[in-house]
């Protein structure tokens, strides 16, 4: 299976990645290219998913960029792992729950090798961590289907700033909390987008 590894180093807008997703899909509907699994970060952004409710928006005065993908508002930024991908569906399972599933397997895989228990949550979807009573998110996904081609990605937080989700109510969700990696287990994470992929790839493979 050849799926095309992109690491970009420097910030990355959020409409020119869209932009290049979107070129990645028709190439591969189209049969130019094959897959790929993308590493990045952004600079400080917004993003709201189809679902999103604008009463969801507490800071009024931040910007928010309308997007294509499922899910509601989110934040991105400096300090957290986004992983972008263009997976053809067409070539394994056409069934989305399965694909949902396998990314969420990806990231608990992968965060269980720094000795991190998470888990996923069939209401509200995203990985999650328990900090003695409450439950707070530490990765978003977020997914559109276009021809049987998946695209978007997830994000995982390392060590971004979480006061910028105080502007939000990240992922329409009231009732729990969001952390960081670094708040759960201060260690070395630099290996981490390595050991991410090498699981994504084996949970595609599978």
């Amino acid at each position: 299976m050849n799926i095309e590894i992109k690491k970009s180093k420097k910030p990355v807008k959020y409409d020119q990645a869209l932009k290049f997703m979107e070129n990645r899909l028709f190439e591969i509907n189209n049969k130019k290219k094959g897959d790929l699994i993308w590493i990045l970060q952004h600079d400080d952004i917004y993003t709201a998913g189809k679902s999103y409710n604008k009463n969801e928006i507490i800071d009024k005065s931040i910007k928010i960029i309308n997007t294509n993908r499922g899910g509601k508002i989110t934040y991105h930024g400096p300090g957290q792992l986004v992983c972008y991908f263009v997976i053809d569906l067409k070539k394994r399972k056409k069934d989305i729950r399965k694909f949902i599933s396998l990314i969420e397997k990806t990231i608990i895989d992968t965060l269980k090798f720094y000795n991190i228990e998470t888990f996923s949550d069939k209401e509200n979807i995203g990985i999650w961590y328990k900090d003695k009573s409450e439950i707070k998110k530490v990765a978003a996904i977020g997914v559109r289907i276009s021809k049987w081609i998946a695209y978007h990605g997830f994000s995982i937080n390392i060590n971004n700033k979480l006061e910028k989700y105080n502007a939000i109510i990240p992922c329409g969700i009231k009732d729990k909390g969001v952390t960081s990696l670094k708040k759960i287990s201060d260690q070395d994470y630099t290996n981490l987008e390595n050991k991410l992929i090498e699981n994504f790839i084996t949970n595609l493979e599978n």
